[in-house]
């Protein structure tokens, strides 16, 4: 596949996956999806990679989740060559790689760009690094991995409080809650995780692959919300309520949700 949204690199067995996309923060449509998932199984089949790092362009986000400009302009989160939009196949891949990937927070971790880094198995954040959910502010949600997992991570009321607020959190308080493993200097970030990712690439891939598939089966049961996540968010992003919350967005306004509360 020829990469037109993310660089795919490896250097010290390594493989660095970077979301290329700066003008949009690094949000993802149909195609970066694509390139993402076929990027991971090359690094899943590649022999010689024993950790993977993914990162965004730039200082300013890390990912910002859909692309809600993308999806205003043509209706949806734009084409793929096999004509899906495969976010939850990227999800379980994440989790199902047999190898560490670590999430080096560059920026923003919002939206579905959020929900991007909690799935890696160790998130390494800047300073200057910030987290949060928009879903319910622009009309979309994940009601599978983005928070039935993420209550595992940080406890059910932190959950709630991420999705139901749309709140903004500094890398240090998202540290306090678990969500990342460590903050460095911007400078220092992906020199850090390249650290993280020696240790992991020192040590038995068989070891690790058993321990990750290990810690899976712990949270397995939010595979079947998942499924069901999808399903209705695709139905819901076409309602007039969906509609709504991303036209605001594009028209930087507050949306107006009051005419669908029963």
């Amino acid at each position: 596949m020829d990469y037109t949204d993310i660089r795919y690199e490896v250097a010290e067995s390594i493989a660095t996956i970077t979301i290329d996309r700066e003008d949009r923060m690094n949000a993802f449509r149909g195609r970066t999806v694509e390139e993402l998932i076929h990027a991971f199984k090359r690094a899943w089949a590649d022999r010689e990679v024993g950790c993977i790092i993914l990162t965004g362009t730039g200082e300013r986000a890390f990912c910002v989740g859909g692309d809600q400009k993308e999806f205003v302009e043509t209706g949806s989160y734009g084409t793929s060559e096999n004509g899906l939009f495969e976010i939850e196949a990227l999800h379980n891949l994440i989790r199902e790689v047999p190898k560490p990937v670590i999430a080096a927070v560059n920026g923003y971790a919002i939206g579905g760009g959020h929900v991007l880094h909690v799935l890696c198995d160790v998130t390494i954040a800047a300073e200057h690094a910030q987290f949060g959910q928009v879903g319910p502010r622009v009309g979309s949600f994940d009601a599978g991995w983005g928070i039935a997992y993420l209550s595992m991570v940080v406890g059910q009321k932190r959950a709630r409080e991420i999705w139901m607020f749309c709140q903004r959190y500094p890398a240090e308080t998202a540290e306090k809650w678990g969500l990342v493993n460590k903050v460095v200097p911007k400078e220092r970030l992906m020199e850090e995780a390249r650290e993280w990712a020696r240790t992991a690439v020192g040590l038995s891939p068989t070891a690790l692959r058993f321990l990750k598939a290990a810690a899976n089966a712990a949270s397995a049961q939010a595979s079947g919300i998942a499924h069901m996540h999808d399903a209705g968010l695709e139905m819901f992003v076409q309602t007039e309520e969906g509609w709504e919350g991303r036209r605001a967005f594009d028209e930087k306004r507050a949306p107006d949700f009051s005419k669908f509360r029963k």
